[in-house]
């Protein structure tokens, strides 16, 4: 947890490939070791286009909370699963849209960690907030985000491709309806997920590579087991899509090779 803006001391490993490295790396960042470095490459030989993937998805991020803080409506968000900051980070698109926005960011990795100062720089009236805790346990989530976040009022859960990192045993299903229980009518869920079923080959590939390399394991899903996320949720147009076809900008963005199933919901 941030105290005061500062966050605690964080410890890591660096010889074992960590997710939130090894995404730095996909998308061109600097802060990643040679391990997240090997995992990395190893994910590229198995399916080339993953760094095109994750820059599409992080593109994704940046159209959904567009959409979330200017159509929608919504001044709070819940981004759970942060990463290390980069471009378009939740609360830098938010408050160009809504100065007023507040933002609180989840993660359990302690680069992450390190890095949390970073995500602590608001603009206007808006405000940020940082959480060392891990998916699985929404219950401490919930109560560290209610020292920012009003739950009487609506709030934008973030999921961006981290669910592929609770398996099957740890009840995915489970731990979204827990979060969304906490947020009222008027909430939404923004949703990323590697699939399975799309290059299915390579990501299959892709998903033994870093299961044999990254402290933290990976769970593809395809699309019949990605969409009951979106359960009891009214989903906004184009409804759940691989990411480069959820309202694309660009042709570049429209053509960008990707492999995830996302989308976009309202809770009623």
């Amino acid at each position: 947890m941030v105290t005061n803006g500062t966050p605690e001391a964080p410890t890591f490993d660096t010889s074992v490939a960590h997710v939130a490295r090894v995404y730095n790396y996909w998308l061109g960042g600097k802060d990643n070791f040679a391990a997240d470095r090997a995992a990395a490459e190893q994910a590229i030989a198995a399916f080339p286009d993953i760094v095109l993937s994750a820059r599409a998805n992080r593109a994704f991020l940046r159209r959904a909370v567009t959409f979330l803080a200017g159509e929608a409506g919504i001044r709070q968000f819940l981004d759970i699963g942060t990463g290390i900051p980069s471009a378009n980070n939740t609360h830098e698109v938010a408050q160009a849209v809504a100065p007023d926005s507040r933002i609180v960011y989840v993660d359990n990795d302690p680069v992450v960690l390190a890095h949390a100062r970073a995500l602590l720089t608001s603009s206007g009236s808006g405000t940020t907030d940082y959480i060392n805790a891990d998916l699985r346990h929404a219950d401490k989530i919930l109560a560290g985000a209610a020292e920012t976040i009003d739950f009487a009022k609506p709030v934008a859960i973030m999921l961006m491709a981290i669910l592929q990192h609770l398996s099957d045993d740890d009840d995915p299903y489970a731990v979204v309806a827990s979060l969304l229980a906490a947020v009222p009518s008027g909430s939404y869920l923004a949703l990323s997920h590697p699939a399975k079923d799309i290059h299915a080959a390579e990501m299959a590939m892709m998903a033994d590579r870093l299961n044999q390399m990254m402290a933290e394991k990976v769970t593809f899903r395809g699309q019949a087991e990605v969409a009951p996320f979106f359960s009891g949720l009214e989903l906004v147009e184009p409804g759940m899509t691989n990411v480069p076809d959820w309202r694309p900008e660009t042709e570049e963005e429209a053509k960008s090779p990707a492999a995830l199933w996302a989308g976009v919901a309202r809770k009623p």
